[in-house]
């Protein structure tokens, strides 16, 4: 439930701490942390077992965030399909070459496959990452304001959800953090915006006729489902 929150909806964790409260469950806010550092990545790799088939037109961009105020900038790697759905992510200290690949070949680890058409800016080191990891790929390179044809509007309207996210915290301290917490909030994001495939986490959902109510309720019970099977899971000695 905390985990669920605080990814789901612009909380601190001070914020979730005191709804738990409410409820008669005492936690710090380092505990509230702690379990979406710990929670998140697993919770993103159940999901992603149950997302649907990307299709192979791709965007890509890189978001950036400060670590503190005009300091320290990093990036996040992202890249969507035509139906929206978040291939991957990755937070990376430097826009470079070395950035790009790694981010390419993670996304090729954990979809099995690659693009047939990838989409970005202008941004020089994709050149070099596409032909690398996505040699049969066509690379086009486009900007946003475009009068016509491609353009990489798709992947920068994605990004909105994700820095009004983090407008309610104090920032990405380290990038291990960020990359836990950014990888659980596209899991949480998944779910949300039905980008995942319902019949094996809950029984009978027809997302195509459900209220914004029940769709809220299956999210919940996909999340419970999810859970107990993480539970289930043997842990390491």
């Amino acid at each position: 439930m905390a985990v669920r929150w605080y990814l789901a909806h612009p909380l601190s964790a001070t914020s979730v701490m005191v709804f738990l409260a409410k409820r008669d469950i005492d936690v710090s806010t380092r505990t509230v942390l702690r379990w979406v550092q710990t929670f998140g990545p697993l919770l993103a790799a159940e999901v992603r077992k149950h997302r649907r088939r990307p299709s192979r037109r791709w965007w890509v961009d890189e978001v950036f965030f400060f670590r503190k105020k005009a300091q320290e900038k990093r990036y996040l790697y992202r890249a969507i399909n035509e139906e929206g759905q978040v291939i991957d992510v990755l937070f990376r200290d430097h826009r470079d070459t070395e950035s790009a690949m790694a981010f390419f070949r993670r996304t090729l680890r954990h979809t099995g496959t690659g693009p047939a058409t990838l989409i970005s800016d202008y941004h020089q080191p994709y050149i070099q990452a596409v032909q690398d990891v996505f040699p049969e790929a066509t690379h086009v390179r486009t900007g946003l304001h475009r009068a016509q044809g491609e353009t990489t509007k798709p992947i920068e309207r994605s990004h909105v959800p994700t820095r009004d996210r983090l407008r309610s915290t104090r920032g990405i301290k380290t990038l291990e953090t960020g990359q836990r917490f950014f990888e659980g909030f596209e899991a949480e994001q998944a779910l949300r915006h039905d980008r995942i495939t319902w019949h094996a986490l809950v029984r009978g959902y027809q997302h195509a006729d459900a209220s914004p109510h029940e769709h809220a309720r299956a999210v919940v019970a996909a999340l419970h489902t999810l859970r107990t099977r993480l539970a289930r899971m043997p842990r390491a000695a």
